[in-house]
This record gives structure tokens, sequence and C-alpha cells, in this order.
């Protein structure tokens, strides 16, 4: 899993080496007595910088205390150890099974849900290449009706990836091209159904109304359906993203997180934050443009890749 690794051509400074030059100054600190105060503090500040958001940060800190208080934080590697446990233990806790779940009986139906910008289109991409890579016989629904160039977009990824392809007329009901698309996925004996809808500002009453009708006529043409309802989130819009996937988990019920373009951005606590804000899964990461770039969540190695700890 290599993320957060490098914006351009600029490599950069991981989180790890910003909390060894400015919370472990003076190794011999830790030696004496254990994590100082002033440590702790600016732990936490590097914690809120990199959009683990107050409560998960908050949890970090006190563990790290509660080690150092036992006399088991003594050095930095002590340290980078209580954080990725600490990172590991939050991402791991509640509803955290990153597994995809398939239906017991075809089609499986995948929802894709998520805001303007967010990479919906490329994940639905990334994600059906990745299931015909495994066997599965995917088809694609063009869900967004209202952009001409989303139904365009998403029939060239379905393309690429040897996918069935289902769409409307712009302007179409988004609702009725979802459950046309179950009839289609049904009588051509598809593995998996992946369902695009438009991209909507979660301040959007309307549209988030409307996003409820799909998953209604979902339900209703397939009991059980949708399977997984995934939430694409951005990676680099921070603690807004918090607000984002409150939201739509209200209007839908929500099954996993995408996390996308962690590839250009340092500020990789969101994920976490998000996890534990909505208490939803985080099933894979975004970590580029190509078909390859999409990583199956593993919470150990995202702590650890977080850190940046090689």
């Amino acid at each position: 899993m290599r993320i957060l690794k490098k914006q351009g051509d600029v490599p950069r400074r991981s989180l790890w080496q910003r909390i060894k030059d400015v919370a472990l100054t003076d190794v011999a600190v830790l030696a004496r007595g254990g994590v100082s105060s002033g440590s702790l503090e600016k732990l936490e500040e590097l914690l809120l910088e990199a959009d683990f958001g107050v409560p998960t940060t908050l949890k970090l800190v006190s563990e790290v205390e509660r080690r150092a208080t036992r006399g088991t934080v003594k050095t930095q590697s002590e340290f980078l150890d209580a954080l990725e446990e600490g990172i590991t233990t939050a991402l791991t806790a509640g509803n955290s099974d990153p597994a995809l779940h398939l239906a017991a009986t075809s089609p499986t139906v995948i929802l894709v849900v998520g805001v303007n910008g967010a990479g919906k289109t490329t994940f639905i991409g990334k994600l059906a290449s990745r299931l015909f890579g495994e066997g599965k016989r995917v088809m694609v629904a063009a869900g967004d009706t209202f952009r001409a160039g989303a139904i365009d977009q998403l029939r060239v990824w379905a393309e690429r990836t040897d996918s069935e392809f289902i769409s409307a007329t712009a302007g179409a009901d988004p609702a009725a091209v979802a459950f046309d698309a179950i009839d289609a996925a049904i009588a051509r004996d598809m593995d998996v159904l992946i369902v695009d809808t438009a991209g909507r500002l979660h301040t959007s009453e309307g549209l988030m109304t409307e996003l409820k009708k799909v998953a209604r006529v979902i339900a209703k043409r397939l009991p059980d359906a949708p399977h997984e309802t995934l939430l694409v989130l951005d990676g680099t819009i921070g603690q807004n993203a918090v607000q984002q996937a409150k939201t739509f988990a209200a209007a839908v019920n929500v099954t996993g997180l995408v996390v996308t373009k962690l590839d250009g951005t340092a500020r990789g606590g969101v994920v976490v934050a998000v996890h534990e804000a909505i208490d939803v899964p985080v099933k894979f990461l975004g970590t580029g443009e190509t078909r390859e770039d999409l990583t199956p969540f593993v919470a150990s190695e995202f702590a650890r890749e977080l850190l940046g700890d090689e």
C-alpha cells in the first residue's frame, strides 16, 4: 500500500518524521521519564494538522500518555509502536470488516454515491476492472443522468474493463435507470451490477431525497439490494469529509467507505476520523488514476504507511 509519499516530484516529509522533529527532539527525555507533556501537546497539534479530528486525536494522545506513564514508551521506536497500534485499533473498532460483500445469489448490486469531484466514476472503473480480474461478469449503469459527460466517461471505463454498460438519455429518472439495469443484469446473467449516481452536494436536500429514492427503488426491484452502498470521499478535503459522510449516512445505508486522492495529500488521518464518525468500514483507497491504483484496505498497513516509518 503506497500512499502519502510525494506531491509531484517533491518528496514528502512523513508524519513520523515531523513528529520526531517537533515532538521528540530529545530522546534522553524519553529515556529518563517517558514522554513529556510538551511532546504530547506537540503530538496533538501534528495529529490535528493531519486531519485525525479532535476525538481520534485525543484518544491517540491519551494512549501514548498511558503507555508513557506505565514506562513502556521510552524510545522513539516505542513511541512509534504506540501510535501505529492506536491507529490500527481505531480503524478495527466497531463495524470495520473491509471485505466487499457479495450476494449469495447474483447479481450483487453495488450503489456508488458521493459529491461532485470525489472520483466516483474513476473508482467504478477501477472496481469493475478488479472484479473482472477475479472472473466476475460485471455491468455498470450510468445513473448520473444530469451530465451527458458523466455517461460518456462511464461508457469509456466500461469498454476498458470489458464490462456491460447500461445508460439512458440525459435527464432520465436515475431511479428508473437503476431499476432497468437490475432487469438487464438478471437477464444477462451478470455477477455484479455497479450503479453510478449523480455527484451531489451533501447540503442539497433535493438531491439527497432523490438518492433515497434510487435506493428505495433498487430495494423494491431486488430484495436486500443494494448489497453494498459505497461512499466515495476525496481525501484532500480534510474534515469536510467527516460532515459529508455523516450526511450521506443519514440519507442511505452506507456500508463502506472509499477514500480517493491519497496520493495527493499528507493529511490521511481523515480516513480514521470518518470511520470513527459513522462506524462504517473503509473498503478501498484510491491512490492514482490508473485502473491498478485501487488498494483493498488493511488497517495495520495503512497505519504504518500513514506514519511513514520507513
